[in-house]
């Protein structure tokens, strides 16, 4: 189970990268691959409507009964996560105005895109240091078992769906150099 958050993590930090790799486009004032722009965040969409909220409500209640003293964290960390969203939801919004030949200014959205990355990013490190060893150390089986059932258990089918339905996301990933989150 720890595999597979673990996996589940480096795959965020990978699409991170991507969109890092565009906002630094930007910053250099040229025009991202807005298309690629948007399998990132749709793919980031999807994986938090299938997937990631329901686990992380899961894991919260988890936290309460195995080790309430560290439920408040777990719950700011929820109440972050669930933050992200709207801000996703926002700069795809606005791709799709550029998509559409709609004026946008870009120093807004280079702007609303680094703090997205920002906020996204720092979710990933609390996740990292504080989540994933609670996890590992203390949590029994029993306790993990909510988990590895609310784990998707067709992760490579989702692999290779990304594969057929983001094929230039996907040779971009598999490209990428990521670097370690600080």
């Amino acid at each position: 189970m720890i595999n597979q958050l673990s996996l589940d993590h480096a795959n965020m930090a990978r699409m991170l990268h991507v969109l890092d790799l565009k906002y630094r486009v930007l910053q250099q004032g040229e025009r991202p691959n807005f298309h690629l722009m948007r399998e990132v965040v749709d793919y980031i969409l999807s994986y938090m409507e299938d997937f990631a909220v329901s686990l992380e409500q899961g894991f919260v209640e988890q936290l309460k009964e195995y080790v309430p003293e560290h439920s408040e964290v777990a719950e700011q960390m929820l109440a972050d996560y669930r933050k992200l969203r709207p801000r996703l939801e926002a700069l795809s919004d606005d791709i799709d105005m550029v998509l559409m030949d709609n004026i946008l200014p870009m120093d807004r959205f280079a702007d609303d895109l680094k703090q997205y990355l920002e906020a996204h990013r720092e979710y990933l490190r609390q996740e990292r240091e504080e989540l994933f060893p609670l996890l590992e150390t203390r949590f029994d089986a029993k306790g993990t078992e909510f988990f590895e059932q609310t784990m998707p258990s067709n992760a490579d089918k989702k692999i290779e769906h990304l594969k057929e339905a983001y094929p230039e996301l996907y040779a971009e990933l598999e490209e990428a150099d990521v670097p370690p989150l600080d």
